[in-house]
């Protein structure tokens, strides 16, 4: 039973949709090679959506953060509320007295062209 568990390998799929469009994760499957997991791909996703480069990726080869580098990069973060927008609340209210105060169509047109006789 051992030997059929790694026969196959576990594949992450990613689509492109358009030339200037990002990849995006859709899926994983079990295949028991890049080939086969490559067609499988084609096969289940290609033929639902419209997209122009499938790519397929052994879940082994991709590295993820350890914890230990998942903690130390979250306490680099934690100094960076500078970047969120909590303080900017009151440019809403400004925005909104600054539309307000704008010329309108209907005002633009009640106004009467003078006429020099």
């Amino acid at each position: 039973m051992g030997e059929k568990e790694s026969f196959y390998n576990v594949y992450e799929v990613f689509s492109k949709r358009g030339h200037k469009a990002p990849m995006q994760y859709q899926f994983s499957l079990l295949a028991p090679n890049e080939e086969m997991a490559l067609m499988m791909a084609q096969e289940n996703f290609m033929r639902r959506e419209e997209v122009i480069d499938v790519w397929v990726v052994k879940r082994d080869a991709i590295r993820k953060m350890t914890s230990e580098e998942r903690e130390n990069w979250t306490k680099r973060l934690k100094n960076k509320d500078y970047r969120t927008t909590r303080g900017y609340g009151y440019l809403r209210k400004k925005w909104n007295d600054k539309q307000l105060g704008m010329l309108d169509e209907k005002e633009i047109f009640s106004w009467k062209e003078v006429k020099k006789q």
